[in-house]
């Protein structure tokens, strides 16, 4: 068992949403690519508000909102770009 396929089965509650259904979709390999920088630039913006609340405010909870919404979409974004077929890619940009 390869490292991608160990990876799929720890990430299957994720990658099932995106990769179900049997219907046309477009595809475009530029479409990965923009959804693994989107996953790199939400998971940089969450680490910055974590360091804001770490740092800069004493530890107010009011930040760890915006943390865990930029946070959950850069992992999903990251999941789905690095692992997820292209019917995944495809369903995360409402491509039909």
């Amino acid at each position: 068992m390869n490292m991608k396929s160990l990876l799929r089965q720890v990430c299957a509650p994720v990658l099932t949403i995106f990769e179900s259904g049997d219907g046309d979709y477009a595809y475009k390999p530029s479409h990965r690519i923009v959804l693994i920088v989107m996953g790199c630039l939400f998971s940089g913006l969450a680490a910055m508000v974590v360091a804001l609340m770490l740092l800069g405010s004493g530890g107010d909870p009011g930040y760890a909102i915006p943390a865990l919404v930029f946070g959950g979409a850069g992992l999903v974004s990251l999941i789905v770009g690095t692992l997820g077929n292209d019917r995944a890619v495809a369903k995360i940009w409402g491509s039909r």
